[in-house]
């Protein structure tokens, strides 16, 4: 709920007290039963509600985004399937899904991008997390370069694209295999980096647990690390990130 906008409609008669009242009683919560929407979290973090999708049924999900849809505020799934969209699409005609990053969107104001954020991936299959990453960073009015397929085993590759990288006001390297490319990428640019492990790799990768401990014992500064296919929790910090450098360039 933008509150400024809804105060700035009583003050100048657009909406009667009864009727913001009415709305203003859905704050913090509005609870519908299978979940309790946070419609209050934009005016506390500065970033709305995201709806993990991933084990809600489509009856709970349909729940969800009616109640964002009836305010006309934007909500993104993150993890959702294929099957969660057709189920919605037929109610929700504006919603949009994106099979790489299981993204499922109502997106009825679209953010201003600004900023920089650069997302990379050491490989081509390491894409869907980097697309979750990038596409959380957009959600959240961030402009983001995407610059894939730059891994170590060819790391001609990243240093061609260096001064690309050196344009972002932040740096998101996902990885799987043995991690490496954040720990090179923070030893080659001034900017932070967000290091994103993904369980891509053969047997001793563990599902990502040998990139994770390689980018949490790199030795090179400037690196946070989340937590393995973690490309929304990449996405949402790089965001608070971008926002911080006074979304520059």
């Amino acid at each position: 709920m933008d509150t400024y906008k809804l105060l700035e409609q009583v003050k100048n008669g657009e909406l009667s007290i009864a009727e913001a009242e009415e709305q203003l009683k859905k704050l913090p919560y509005e609870d519908i039963g299978c979940a309790k929407i946070d419609h209050h979290r934009s005016l506390r973090s500065g970033f709305g509600e995201v709806i993990y999708s991933a084990g809600k049924s489509v009856e709970q999900m349909r729940a969800i985004y009616r109640s964002f849809y009836e305010r006309r505020e934007n909500v993104m799934g993150t993890r959702a399937s294929r099957d969660q969209y057709l189920a919605l699409s037929g109610e929700f005609p504006e919603i949009e899904y994106d099979e790489t990053a299981r993204i499922l969107g109502l997106y009825f104001n679209r953010p201003r991008q600004t900023g920089c954020v650069a997302v990379c991936t050491g490989g081509t299959s390491d894409i869907p997390v980097a697309e979750e990453a990038a596409q959380t960073a957009e959600y959240f009015g961030c402009r983001v370069n995407r610059i894939y397929d730059v891994g170590v085993a060819g790391i001609h590759r990243l240093i061609s694209k260096l001064d690309d990288i050196r344009e972002a006001n932040c740096v998101i390297a996902v990885a799987g295999m043995e991690g490496a490319l954040p720990g090179v990428v923070a030893g080659l640019v001034e900017r932070p980096v967000i290091a994103v492990p993904t369980s891509i790799g053969y047997g001793a990768n563990f599902q990502g647990i040998a990139p994770l401990l390689t980018m949490l014992n790199s030795c090179a500064e400037g690196i946070a690390t989340v937590n393995i296919d973690n490309g929304f929790g990449a996405g949402y910090l790089a965001a608070q990130m971008n926002r911080l450098a006074g979304s520059k360039s």
